[in-house]
């Protein structure tokens, strides 16, 4: 399959990086290199396979402990959403998968750059669970389990160690699911799998940095500022896009 090695390292490494700092963000950073240049069924792919491993390796050194009562809405609602995702992505043309791509860093970036400052919600149980099936839903997309729960988390309330826990465990969930109904439904092709392998390796030792930054220091100036960046990625994106239409 042709495709630019060096900018899947590139976005794999960024990508674990901002993982292992922040506990999301994995596949918003990774396809605002990717999203440019891959096939959309491609990069969807790569992101769901690098946010999954990145997951496996939260999950392992950056432990948050599981409470089902405050995860399992979120994944009985990620559940019901995912076979959305999976019927679109075959449906998604390069430009169209470009510009959702970046309408969603364009308008969900700002959104958590200021969410501090946001009224604090509701919602209880049947909140979580819809913010979990429109993450389930976005999920086959490009791995975009994470983005609305984590901004509901936020705007929830929610402390920072129990959102990363829910976020962590959400995350782990979904994208191991849509990861087997990938293999399942035949989207993963051979030659996907030498470009998966290099994935790997690549965001292995910045995602462990960021873990380690995490542990270390508060993320807040640096989640920022790659919010800030990605806000900029995204309207560059979207542009093109609609350029090209």
């Amino acid at each position: 399959m042709d495709a630019p090695i060096w900018l899947i390292v590139l976005g794999a490494a960024c990508a674990g990086f901002v993982q292992g700092l922040s506990g999301f963000g994995f596949s918003l950073t990774a396809l605002s290199f990717w999203a440019w240049a891959l096939p959309p069924q491609l990069a969807a792919v790569l992101a769901v396979f690098g946010g999954l491993t990145g997951q496996l390796l939260a999950a392992f050194s950056v432990r948050r402990g599981f409470d089902a009562r405050a995860v399992l809405p979120f994944i009985a609602g990620g559940l019901l959403g995912l076979p959305l995702g999976l019927w679109l992505l075959p449906r998604i043309d390069a430009i169209a998968f470009r510009g959702f791509v970046g309408a969603l860093l364009a308008l969900w970036c700002p959104v958590m750059l200021f969410s501090g400052r946001l009224p604090r919600l509701g919602g209880g149980r049947v909140g979580d669970g819809l913010a979990g099936a429109v993450g389930g839903m976005m999920g086959p997309l490009g791995g975009f389990t994470g983005a609305i729960p984590t901004l509901w988390c936020t705007l929830r309330g929610f402390e920072r160690d129990a959102q990363r826990a829910v976020i962590q465990n959400f995350n782990l969930a979904m994208l191991s699911v849509t990861m087997a109904s990938y293999v399942a439904t035949g989207l993963v092709t051979r030659p996907m799998w030498p470009l998966m392998a290099i994935v790997a390796p690549a965001l292995l030792l910045p995602a462990l940095l960021g873990m380690k930054v995490y542990i270390g220091i508060s993320p807040l100036a640096f989640r920022n500022v790659v919010l800030g960046l990605l806000t900029l990625s995204g309207v560059a994106m979207l542009g093109s896009a609609l350029l090209a239409r």
